[in-house]
């Protein structure tokens, strides 16, 4: 049993919403700033400002703009954070009004929360949520007030939870695809809920009235309706396998064909990062392959067939008959190779990749 990091999220009563609404106006103003700063320094002096440096520029902000002192440095932490991952001299504005507003967001630092009388006692003030975990147990860690779409406001916090193991002794692999969202190396599939194509009627009707509250509301229960499929199947796999591997598909390069919507929709994202998350809390383990040739690949004898789909030509084929003389259903066959590739993975043997380039090239044969 050990300790893992786990983020927990709750409802705020919406009678908080004014005072967040006013914090989270104010970060935005110490965002901007600090943007404003680096881009400045940038242009002056050819230096990137560290949230070190900047939370010098920023000393005293939290008493004028009624921030927690502490909210303000997790700002010059998170913007230095962004700035690097993105590789830009600046950062897009946030926006606190109009119609591209940004979202409320208000950062807490470790320990600026705490759990008291019932209630999230932050920043001088008491906040009443649907305590749906039994906050009471847990030490707060670092976490955020966020908005969504709706105006409604939920409490984010990272805490630490004991692992126990509660996933299967076997192992799965998973094939993602459009036409069922998920397939299993034993034949069992997550078909396509059609989450958007149901309400798209209803959505456009409400696009075209106008009505944004409308538009929303549909979205979010879009959204709802994905998370709810993709939370079950998640926890099925997770509390029946102990090792998981599934196929590493981007959907990058999908969204820009004419298959951008379905891909969207089909929520590949989502399912890996349940995967990943549920996985190591259960005492699993996640992988995600590479799954360059796994549709190709003979899953019986191991050699690539020329009677195997190739390409996105080959997507509306099925099944295939490969050499050998064994018929495969496309997506269970690619989802056996998956999993044989995260096997060799864990065995340490043929490194990533390799069986099936190898394969490909035709300098080697599968095992």
């Amino acid at each position: 049993m050990h300790q893992t990091i786990k983020t927990l999220k709750v409802r705020v009563r919406c009678k908080h919403a004014k005072e967040l609404r006013r914090q989270a106006a104010a970060v935005n103003c110490a965002w901007n700033y600090v943007n404003q700063l680096s881009s400045r320094s940038i242009r002056e002096r050819g230096q990137f400002l560290s949230a070190y440096e900047m939370q010098k520029y920023t000393k005293g902000a939290g008493k004028l703009l009624g921030l927690h002192s502490q909210t303000i440095q997790r700002v010059s932490a998170e913007y230095a954070t962004r700035r690097k991952q993105s590789r830009k001299q600046r950062l897009a504005w946030r926006k606190s009004n109009g119609v591209r507003r940004s979202l409320g967001w208000i950062p807490v630092n470790t320990g600026a929360a705490k759990w008291r009388n019932g209630q999230v006692f932050f920043y001088g003030q008491h906040y009443k949520v649907w305590d749906s975990y039994g906050l009471s147990q847990y030490q707060f860690r670092s976490g955020c007030f966020t908005e969504d779409a709706r105006g409604r406001w939920y409490f984010c916090v990272a805490v630490s939870m004991k692992t126990r193991q509660r996933c299967g002794n076997s192992s799965v692999g998973v094939d993602l695809g459009l036409k069922d969202i998920a397939t299993l190396s034993n034949g069992q599939k997550l078909e396509a809920g059609r989450f958007q194509k149901d309400l798209e009627q209803k959505l456009a009707i409400a696009q075209r009235a106008r009505k944004a509250q409308r538009v929303r509301a549909i979205h979010a229960k879009i959204r709802n309706r994905r998370h709810d499929a993709l939370h079950k199947f998640s926890r099925q796999l997770v509390n029946d396998y102990a090792l998981i591997v599934v196929g590493g598909v981007s959907s990058s390069s999908l969204v820009k064909t004419k298959l951008a919507k379905s891909v969207l929709d089909a929520g590949w994202f989502t399912l890996k990062t349940l995967l990943q998350y549920k996985s190591e809390h259960a005492g699993g383990v996640f992988i995600e392959m590479q799954e360059a040739y796994t549709t190709q690949t003979c899953s019986c004898c191991g050699a690539i067939s020329n009677n195997s789909p190739k390409g996105r030509t080959g997507l509306g084929i099925r099944e295939w008959t490969c050499e050998c003389g064994v018929t495969h259903d496309r997506d269970i066959n690619a989802a056996r190779n998956i999993l044989a590739l995260g096997h060799e993975r864990l065995a340490g043997g043929i490194p990533r990749q390799a069986s099936l380039t190898c394969l490909a090239e035709g300098r080697c044969q599968s095992a």
